[in-house]
């Protein structure tokens, strides 16, 4: 009885000594876990982390479940291929202590307040104001953000955000496969600019409407579909057209004044909303960018970059609302203000025909080749290619079959729908080589240019997009930068409860319009711009409740309104690059032009800003904001404008 007690008591041992064993195996020690966490936190923002186990053998005994406790709130994580997510919120200094059975981390924790977030935009925009110069501002702006989450950050160190300008910001900027789409894309169109230029395809497009010119009222009118007709480039239209009509325009007794106007007001308007441009591919990278921010927030947007900006075409009152305006004063043969005194003076003979020159411009980019003879088929057939191809791309990667056998759906869904879809960079990318390309061809065909001298035109055209490209990449790393800080939380904490949502695209059109006129760069207000409004705007229409097509109303205006307040700050700018070159090209004083240009690019911005606010308020539909605009400024004509003589009367 006393053997088969002590047999039994040995059993029992023997069982809890295995129990113990098995307990001790699958305990987790100091090893068994890796943290994972953000370089920096932001003050009030939720960020995620993660517990990642070593010992996949345990953690599988547990059912891929673990107790752990994160700043005294125990909770059980769920595995999945060794790795957990945790979040956490931080508003103030502490440190982050997560604890799982024999694991311990701790790491103090010094949140960035929120308040920051808007420090490198604001810089951004101060020096530019102050410098007139975009690059610099950029990039100190990318500099003074980087440094911010430096020093809040493990590192420690404000001026490792020097580096993290270069190694993190510019580096993801360009490693992004959209950007280098935008990039490539926009160095080939400069380069099909060039070339056509050089082939005498642009001169001859204009010699042949030149031809039809034989009044005052016909010469603007050419200049005006001139302005329109080469809208792939705002540079090269205003260039060309601006050198090429001069001496028509002179003989017709146009005043440079009024040259200068339709050169200047028909070449950002038209390229800022033309499908296939040099600006399309900047305008889908910082409206990607805002989607990414977007989607990242935890938002999903179905519509591709290319449909939202096509979408935001029937809100792009100022750049419609100028080509139109044009159009009535031609048409009506009516001025007024400045711009009435001096085509007065022109049909008497007694306008100026010579230009206080402030500066000079390097046109020979944009000039044939000696001895070529101008063919306007040289540039059509480049052209035409690039926007066919583009439509080809658009519908060949957007396709759906089962879209197209829905009858129930119409013919413009369908495309929307087929658009929205498609993969809009390579589609451009398609279309800008196979322009390059016939380019090239059409050159050598024609006997025109050489193989060496195609080359080189388009090399120039590359090298002309340089700039560009500088400002864009810079804009894309402002934008991450402003992602990581999170400032549109900033932003919409600041404006909701205080500015109603349907204020916002009205507001985002003055800052534009501000920042182009102070600092004479719409692509440098864009790329300041851009990142700011889009996400903000989408955060203020979610905090409302908008409904989903509302809200997309709401975006695709605040969209098109950083573009048109550009557009109106440029033509407002005595520093504006286009507006220099409006003046140089067509040798028109430049004060002259400011002067005379500045009453009608407002008039036309008031309108454009009541409709813009209007569509905010009531989502006015685009085939009622558009024509009642354009019939307002037709009124404005009629009732204010004087009747300029069309000879010497």
């Amino acid at each position: 009885m006393q053997l088969r007690t002590f047999l039994l008591t040995l059993f029992a041992a023997f069982l809890v000594a295995m129990s113990s064993f098995s307990q001790t195996e699958t305990r987790f020690g100091a090893t068994d876990f890796e943290v994972e966490i953000p370089n920096f936190f932001i003050d009030g923002i939720e960020s995620s982390g993660a517990l990642i186990c070593t010992d996949l053998q345990k953690l599988e005994s547990r059912g891929n479940l673990v107790s752990v406790v994160v700043n005294g709130n125990r909770e059980t994580l769920e595995f999945k291929n060794g790795r957990a997510e945790i979040h956490m919120v931080f508003d103030r200094p502490e440190p982050l202590s997560i604890k799982a059975e024999g694991f311990a981390f701790v790491r103090e924790i010094d949140p960035i307040p929120l308040w920051m977030s808007i420090i490198p935009p604001l810089l951004v925009i101060g020096l530019a104001l102050i410098t007139k110069e975009v690059i610099s501002s950029l990039l100190f702006g990318v500099f003074i953000g980087a440094g911010i989450t430096g020093h809040y950050g493990f590192e420690g160190s404000f001026l490792s955000g020097f580096f993290r300008i270069i190694d993190t910001y510019v580096v993801q900027a360009l490693a992004d496969p959209d950007h280098a789409a935008v990039i490539l894309f926009s160095v080939m169109i400069g380069g099909v600019v060039a070339v056509v230029s050089k082939n005498g395809g642009m001169k001859g497009v204009v010699e042949v409407v030149s031809r039809k010119a034989t009044d005052a009222k016909k010469g603007q009118f050419a200049t005006w579909f001139l302005g329109i007709a080469i809208f792939f480039d705002d540079y090269a239209n205003t260039l060309v057209v601006g050198n090429t009509m001069r001496p028509l325009t002179d003989r017709l007794k146009i005043s440079r004044e009024k040259l200068s106007y339709i050169v200047d007001s028909t070449a950002a308007p038209v390229a800022a909303i033309a499908l296939i441009t040099t600006w399309i591919g900047a305008e889908l990278g910082y409206i990607d960018d805002a989607l990414d921010t977007i989607r990242t927030s935890g938002s999903e947007v179905a519509q591709s970059s290319y449909a939202i900006f096509l979408g935001s075409l029937e809100y792009a009152y100022y750049p419609i609302f100028c080509l139109g305006f044009i159009f009535f004063l031609i048409w009506k043969n009516k001025d007024f203000g400045p711009m009435y005194k001096a085509e007065k003076a022109a049909r008497l003979g007694n306008g100026s025909k010579q230009s206080t020159e402030t500066g000079a411009v390097d046109l020979s980019e944009f000039e044939p080749e000696p001895g070529t003879k101008p063919n306007p088929w040289w540039a059509i057939i480049p052209i035409s290619i690039i926007v066919l191809g583009t439509v080809f791309g658009l519908l060949y990667t957007g396709w759906d079959q089962a879209v197209w056998d829905d009858t129930s759906t119409g013919i413009g869904k369908k495309l929307s729908m087929t658009i929205g879809n498609s993969d809009s960079y390579v589609a451009l990318l398609w279309a800008s080589l196979s322009g390059l390309f016939s380019a090239v061809v059409v050159s050598l065909a024609s006997k025109t240019l050489s193989l060496s001298q195609s080359i080189e035109s388009a090399i120039d055209g590359f090298k002309s997009m340089v700039g560009a490209m500088a400002i864009l990449i810079l804009a894309w790393s402002l934008a991450a930068v402003t992602d990581d800080l999170h400032t549109a939380d900033f932003l919409a904490g600041l404006v909701a409860g205080n500015v109603a949502h349907w204020l916002i695209p009205g507001l985002t059109f003055l800052i534009s319009a501000i920042v182009a006129f102070s600092t004479g760069s719409s692509w440098g207000t864009m790329a300041i711009v851009y990142p700011l409004m889009l996400p903000l705007a989408w955060e203020i229409g979610l905090q409302v409740d908008l409904e989903s097509g509302a809200l997309m109303g709401l975006f695709l205006n605040v969209t098109s309104c950083v573009l048109s307040g550009a557009v109106l700050g440029d033509h407002c700018s005595p520093i504006s690059d286009t507006t220099i070159l409006s003046s140089l090209a067509t040798k028109c004083d430049h004060i002259a032009h400011v002067r005379t240009q500045l009453p009608y690019a407002l008039t036309v911005g008031v309108v454009a800003l009541v409709f813009t606010t209007l569509s905010g308020l009531f989502n006015l539909p685009w085939f009622i904001g558009i024509p009642s605009g354009l019939a307002i400024l037709f009124g404005v004509v009629h009732f204010l404008g004087k009747e300029v003589p069309l000879a010497d009367e």
